[in-house]
C-alpha cells in the first residue's frame, strides 16, 4: 500500500517522465474522486495548456505545481500562478506515466492495468499520458491544496520536533505516529517496522517515553525510511513476512501480538517491544 517511499516513488517518475510537457486535455470521469469543491468542469478547464514545472511531496501527497503560462495570457507570465494539482494515492493508487508504473507491485490490491481503474488522466500535447490509477477507488484530487493541514514530513521531521509532538500527545505511540497532522508520510507497515526497530511497544501512551526512548525511536525512523527506502517500498522491512497470524518475531523467535492500535491491525513483539 502506498506510504511516504511509494508517493517519494511516484514524485521521481513525475520529475523524470512529466515535467516541461504541455497538457492539452484532462479526463475526470469519476466526479466522487475530486476533493475539496473540486469539479470535473474546474480541473478540465485549470490544466490545459499550462506545464508541471515541478513534482513535490508532502507526507503522502504528491504535488504537481504548474506554469503560469496559457495561450490566451502573455508570454511572461509569472510562472508562480498556475495552479497545484494534488494527487493522493489511497491504500492502492499508483501513478503511471507513459506507461511507467511508479515503485513496486502493489501487494494488497491488483496491479492490472484496467482502464476502468484510471480516476484521473492528464492528456500530454505529445500523445503522452498522466494516470492515477486505483482499483479499489480510495485516493484523491486537489487543485491548490492546504499543504499545513499535514504535519511535518516524516523524511525531514528532527528530533526536537518529535520530542515536541509526543510530548503533548496522550494516545498510544503507534496512533500518534500514524496522524498525518503530526508527521505526514506514515503508514501501517512502517511504523510498525519503526517501533519494531526502536524495541517499542505500539500501545504505550506517547507521552510516556522518556528521553532516551525518544531518542532511539528518531534514530529508528531515520534509519527504517532510508534502508527501505533503498531497498524498494515500505513492504520491503525485516518485519514484513511475520506479520501474518501465527507469525514471530524475526529478533527473539517468540509469537507476535496482533492488536489494533490507531484502529490498524498491528504486530509486535513482547519480549523487546517496551
Amino acid at each position: 500500500m502506498p506510504e511516504i517511499l511509494e508517493v517519494e516513488a511516484a514524485r521521481h517518475v513525475v520529475e523524470d517522465h512529466a515535467l516541461g510537457r504541455t497538457i492539452a486535455t484532462v479526463d475526470a470521469p469519476d466526479a466522487w474522486y475530486l476533493k475539496r469543491g473540486l469539479t470535473p468542469a474546474t480541473v478540465r478547464r485549470a490544466l490545459p495548456e499550462r506545464r508541471f514545472v515541478a513534482a513535490r511531496r508532502r507526507g503522502k501527497l504528491l504535488l504537481l505545481d504548474t506554469d503560469g503560462h496559457r495561450a490566451d495570457s502573455a508570454a511572461s507570465a509569472d510562472p508562480t500562478l498556475g495552479p497545484t494539482l494534488a494527487l493522493h494515492l489511497g491504500m492502492s493508487g499508483r501513478i503511471v506515466v507513459d506507461g511507467r508504473a511508479a515503485g513496486d507491485p502493489l501487494l494488497y490490491a491488483s496491479n492490472r492495468a484496467e482502464t476502468s481503474w484510471h480516476r484521473f488522466t492528464v492528456h500530454f500535447a505529445d500523445g503522452g499520458t498522466l494516470t492515477l490509477r486505483d482499483p479499489r477507488r480510495l485516493g484523491a484530487v486537489e487543485l491548490d491544496p492546504d499543504e499545513d493541514r499535514l504535519g511535518v514530513d516524516a523524511l525531514a521531521v528532527t528530533t526536537p520536533e518529535l520530542r515536541a509532538l509526543l510530548a503533548r500527545r496522550r494516545g498510544p505511540l503507534k496512533a500518534v505516529l500514524l496522524d498525518q497532522h503530526g508527521i505526514a508520510g506514515l503508514g501501517n507497515l512502517l511504523v510498525d517496522e519503526i517501533l519494531w526497530r526502536a524495541s517499542l511497544d505500539p500501545t504505550r501512551p506517547a507521552a510516556s517515553l522518556d528521553a532516551a526512548e525518544q531518542a532511539r525511536l528518531a534514530r529508528a525512523l531515520r534509519t527504517t525510511l532510508r534502508i527501505l527506502g533503498r531497498r524498494g517500498g515500505s513492504h520491503t522491512g525485516d518485519l514484513m513476512e511475520a506479520r501474518i497470524p501465527g507469525g514471530h518475531c524475526p529478533r527473539d523467535g517468540v509469537p507476535l501480538r496482533r492488536d489494533t492500535v490507531g484502529g490498524r491491525t498491528t504486530y509486535w513483539c513482547p519480549v523487546h517491544q517496551r
